[in-house]
């Protein structure tokens, strides 16, 4: 009997509805950015009560840390898109880079509804990086915008990306809304921003609004005026589909996930759509819009922006900047993005050569969803098959690697950052076999002789420091030092002042934001574009062991710099090279002149311990024996400079 009741528990145990286990988030990742891998059993939306006129598109755009993803976090939980937590910090930066270094790298976009004065709109907000690596972002963003929210710091004002920002949304002729946020702090001091607004982008005092994103001060009041400021999208949706590509992820289980801006008509699931780029033909089995996670609707409709799925399983298929149409309706496709020119070079190699499959996979997919980096294949001779890859500039190559690394568990070796050099051809052999005059080099092998060019040239941009008056004196001299050329110089107010230099690429790649930091207490800001090419006087630099040159460490320099850096490699070799038998000499040479020299001395015997007194030339004799041994010795003997030795010198410097 007391077996058939226990039996009867345990039955009825079994039976009974388990609670449904929690799901474990990494802790760098809030509970509202929790994004399934389906969308499956989600509700469908109906966005066909919001018409063109009702729908507004608009981005975020301001200085690095200026707070534009904390506003983009209030406009959410105003819009009721997300629930009011202690939690939403900075919602839409989804990546555990952003996270983990506090700036936003990737644009995210996600829809609000609003209602004002009686009429629902739908607000589509894309929120943009703000540092000036990562400006191809912003470009693309405001392609499938209207207006823009211009942020400014109401403690630091008009900063250098504040001004490269406001002009890439002035040229694309948007709505700006200048928004003064961080009106809380103590040091504040909104009327000071506000008569650098109105000096330097001529939009009066009263257009601004003085907002809190932290506190939600204001904030409403920005909603208000983008539904007023900020002009609905010309489109219709009786015209035939045409939908531009602007960002793309991929998805494991259902392939490239597309956010696309509708300038016509209307998509659903089941239309049969085609590539304008690759003319593939696909079937739509999701489309959607993304509040911020994935919500499936019936129907995208022109004017809006979304997502679709449509079975696209290889990620060069998905071409950011590609149109997309409807099968049998061709349209003209879209202009679609500039291409973007990589300003730093870095070869990319795996750890292990076996991997090599494995993170050619990975940089195909990376790139998908960062399409701003080139990639060309590579080898070294000490370093295996490879890659170089363009970067907008160093912090997004770091970047990069660090995503490699955190979202596909690859580990690579990472060169130190070159820049493209271009050579003007003088001799008709080399023009005949590049077919051009003017050639470009962004490896160090391809560099050709002097006799052969008439002209090097170097590439250059135009640099904006925004600083405080009184740091002005260290940073003139510092740019000096860069080999940079004053352009102009502007006194915002009476406490902040905007230099603009021409510098070349080269001196401000690796370490130049660093030193302005350095010297401006970290006041300054910095920020720099494409200004072209101009003459220099370059030159290629050999290192040479025991007077056998080193293909892999040859490095373009300007001759200026050339002592130093050869000084600089030489010693780092020294440290990095094990000790032979014999004496290593390691040599930095300009064409046959050696310009610096650092010696590694050679393992060696103590040939005289066994003498213990007696005449001075049997220890002379001994020491003299062992001294032509070793001279034999290096002229036989090669030297093998180990991997990990070329791993630790053409790795980028970070502790330079």
């Amino acid at each position: 009997m007391a077996l058939a009741g226990r039996t009867a528990v345990w039955w009825a145990r079994l039976r009974s509805p388990r609670p449904a286990a929690p799901r474990c988030l990494p802790p760098w990742l809030p509970a509202a950015c929790e994004r399934p891998y389906s969308s499956r059993g989600k509700e469908k939306l109906d966005t066909s009560t919001y018409p063109v006129e009702s729908i507004r598109n608009f981005s975020i755009i301001a200085h690095v840390d200026h707070g534009k993803s904390t506003l983009a976090d209030r406009l959410l939980e105003i819009t009721g898109t997300i629930a009011k937590t202690d939690r939403n910090k900075q919602v839409l930066d989804k990546l555990q880079v952003e996270r983990e270094r506090g700036i936003t790298v990737k644009a995210q976009s996600a829809s609000l509804f609003y209602s004002h004065e009686g009429v629902n709109y739908l607000l589509n907000l894309i929120d943009t990086p703000g540092h000036v690596d990562f400006s191809y972002e912003v470009s693309r963003s405001l392609s499938a915008c209207q207006g823009v929210i211009l942020v400014v710091d109401a403690n630091e004002g008009i900063q250098a990306q504040t001004v490269a920002n406001f002009y890439l949304a002035f040229e694309a002729q948007l709505a700006i809304i200048p928004v003064i946020n961080k009106i809380d702090l103590k040091n504040a001091d909104p009327e000071r921003v506000e008569k650098q607004i109105e000096k330097l982008f001529d939009i009066p005092v009263e257009e601004c609004v003085r907002i809190s994103a932290k506190q939600g001060i204001n904030v409403e009041k920005v909603l208000q005026k983008v539904i007023q400021k900020i002009p609905p999208p010309q489109c219709n949706t009786a015209d035939p589909l045409k939908a531009l590509v602007f960002d793309s992820t991929f998805d494991h289980y259902r392939g490239v996930i597309a956010n696309i801006a509708l300038f016509g008509g209307e998509i659903q699931k089941g239309h049969k759509i085609v590539s304008a780029h690759t003319k593939k033909r696909y079937e739509v089995n999701e489309v959607g819009i993304l509040t911020p996670n994935e919500q499936p609707t019936h129907k995208l409709y022109a004017g809006q922006v979304g997502y679709v799925i449509a079975g696209m399983k290889d990620v060069t298929e998905a071409q950011i900047g590609d149109t997309l149409f409807l099968y049998k309706q061709p349209v003209e496709p879209l202009p679609g993005f500039k291409s973007v020119k990589p300003m730093v070079f870095a070869g990319m190699y795996p750890v292990d050569q076996t991997e090599y499959n494995n993170l050619k996979s990975a940089l195909e997919r990376l790139t998908l969803n960062d399409s701003s980096v080139t990639v060309h294949r590579d080898s070294s001779l000490a370093l295996g098959a490879g890659w170089r890859l363009g970067f907008l500039g160093l912090l997004h190559m770091e970047v990069f690697n660090q995503r490699l690394e955190q979202e596909y568990n690859m580990s690579v070796i990472l060169t130190a950052p070159t820049v493209p050099y271009k050579a003007v051809l003088s001799s008709p052999k080399l023009i005949k076999e590049y077919g051009e005059t003017e050639i470009t080099i962004i490896n160090p092998a391809q560099f050709p002789n002097k006799l052969s060019v008439s002209e090097y040239l170097e590439p250059t941009v135009l640099g904006t420091i925004v600083t405080p008056h009184e740091y002005i004196g260290k940073i003139i001299v510092l740019c000096q030092d860069r080999r940079a050329v004053q352009k102009d110089m502007l006194y915002i107010d009476e406490h902040r002042v905007m230099l603009k230099y021409l510098f070349p690429l080269n001196e401000i790649v690796v370490d130049f934001y660093d030193a302005l930091k350095s010297l401006s207490s970290g006041y300054a800001s910095f920020d720099y574009e494409d200004a072209g090419y101009q003459a220099a006087d370059l030159i290629k630099m050999d290192i040479l062991l025991n007077g056998n040159p080193v293909e892999e460490l040859a490095t373009i320099i300007h001759s200026d710099k050339a002592y130093a850096h050869g000084k600089f490699l030489c010693e780092r070799l020294k440290d990095a090279i094990p000790r032979q038998l014999f004496e290593i000499a390691i040599q930095a040479a300009i064409g046959k002149k050696i310009i610096a020299r650092e010696t590694l001395k050679a393992y060696r015997k103590n040939v005289v311990a066994k003498c213990y007194g007696g005449d001075i030339t049997r220890r002379m004799k001994l020491l003299k024996r062992q001294a032509e041994g070793k001279k034999l010795m290096r002229k036989i003997g090669n030297v093998e400079v180990p991997r990990d030795a070329f791993i630790r010198v053409l790795k980028r410097q970070t502790e330079k």
